[in-house]
């Protein structure tokens, strides 16, 4: 249902899916989907913020599931449950901000209203008076009487996405220049005071009880790892320590043409596609290994190899999809880390897929970046380097497709081509 600016509908679906999306191309910036949880037109705090580097809200109710590329169009996704927002939520503020440009740069921009159960469209806003903004709200699901409706908005910001978050109630944590920075203080004159008069001993108060720690200002800043900058320090980034969630997702086609047999013929591959996340290590006393589905290899996020995968996913999204999480408490314990991705079933190789790959600290920078398209019979592909030089932890982006020969599985292919030396028998599911 297209909508102009200040319309609204009516929201029947008990969880929607919210799309931001716009045509891609050269020079055109990249665009971030967001969501603001508000009471009386504020967050009551900043967990009330949902955006990439703040995956999912507490309540589970509103969550960021990431942003697919196919066909020169990229959306970014946003998913609410409305039965599950809690009653004191009055409003959820849709929003976007642009990376490397304005929003005026940024051609075919809307954002539309799904039913999460059906995919049925609810309504659509395209947004054709952009100009200098960097941050845009461009719509909002209300209550009204009992019942969510959405509402078209179209209002921008020229102060990107920390603007309109402050703006929102959110506290932003931006580094200062040394302009900003304030003066260092002069030390105060100290006075000798005169000698207190003695006194009967007394009996001291009671400690007053601890106090909550105070929150952590929410940190803006990304990195997208391209092919002109393929590393990231994670100590610049504020993430060694904690957690650090590496997520895998990807565009299932219903159907495309791989890698034709000998005889030339396409073959069509199936809807089905399973890709497997694993990873090999290498620890500081010498130990290797891998974590990877196959064989059960789960792995372990409180001991050896301090790396853990979640799961064995076969829909690709960003909420589920494939996960590992490694243990940045234990980087010392950490040699090396070369995150890949196998296809177990489903393809002949990576052809036509669009995945992104997003390593999230717990502390720190997200830094996500997009596979190339593949060109080669491939069916494993290295997609990310991390490496401990003894005081940091570096990432480096791989995205290197390899081709396995004839009768060598894909994790020894990768072995091979970065020289872990491990030893490979066979395995299953």
């Amino acid at each position: 249902m297209p909508m102009s600016k200040g319309s609204n509908v009516v929201v029947a679906a008990p969880a929607v899916r919210i799309e931001l999306g716009w045509r891609s191309g050269a020079g055109v910036p990249d665009a971030d989907a967001s969501a603001l949880l508000l009471v009386s037109g504020k967050v009551r705090s900043d967990a009330d913020f949902v955006f990439y580097n703040q995956p999912a809200h507490a309540s589970g109710a509103v969550r960021h599931e990431g942003k697919r590329s196919a066909d020169g169009q990229v959306t970014d996704t946003i998913s609410v449950d409305l039965a599950r927002v809690e009653p004191a939520i009055e409003n959820v503020v849709l929003a976007a901000s642009s990376d490397g440009g304005s929003f005026g740069q940024v051609p075919g921009l809307y954002i539309r209203v799904l039913d999460a159960a059906n995919g049925a469209e609810i309504a659509r806003y395209d947004s054709a008076d952009a100009s200098v903004e960097t941050a845009f709200v461009l719509g909002e699901l209300y209550r009204r009487q009992g019942a969510w409706k959405f509402r078209a908005v179209g209002q921008g910001y020229g102060s990107g996405l920390a603007g309109l978050a402050t703006d929102y109630g959110i506290t932003v944590d931006e580094p200062q220049t040394p302009a900003q920075a304030p003066a260092p203080a002069q030390a105060p004159v100290v006075t000798p005071a005169p000698a207190p008069p003695v006194a009967a001993p007394v009996t001291a108060p009671p400690p007053p009880p601890p106090t909550a720690p105070p929150q952590q200002p929410v940190r803006l800043t990304k990195v997208t790892l391209t092919k002109a900058a393929p590393s990231v320090s994670l100590a610049k980034q504020g993430g060694t320590s904690g957690s650090m969630r590496v997520n895998l997702n990807w565009e299932v086609r219903k159907q495309f043409k791989g890698w034709g047999s000998k005889l030339g013929r396409a073959v069509a591959q199936h809807a089905d596609l399973d890709l497997d996340l694993c990873a090999l290590y290498e620890l500081t006393d010498g130990r290797k290994g891998v974590v990877q589905a196959l064989g059960n290899a789960f792995g372990a996020l409180n001991r050896p190899p301090y790396i853990h995968l979640d799961g064995d996913d076969r829909t690709g999204a960003v909420s589920s999809g494939e996960n590992l999480t490694i243990n940045l408490d234990h980087m010392k314990d950490l040699r090396r880390v070369l995150i890949f991705v196998t296809i177990y079933e489903g393809a002949r190789s990576f052809a036509d897929l669009h995945a992104t790959v997003t390593l999230q600290p717990q502390f720190g920078a997200a830094v996500d970046f997009s596979l190339d398209e593949c060109t080669v019979p491939s069916t494993v592909c290295a997609l990310a380097l991390i490496t401990n030089t003894g005081s940091d932890l570096t990432v480096q982006r791989e995205a290197r497709y390899l081709v396995p020969e004839r009768g060598v599985s894909p994790q020894r292919t990768v072995d091979y081509a970065y020289g872990w030396g491990m030893n490979w028998t066979p395995g299953r599911k």
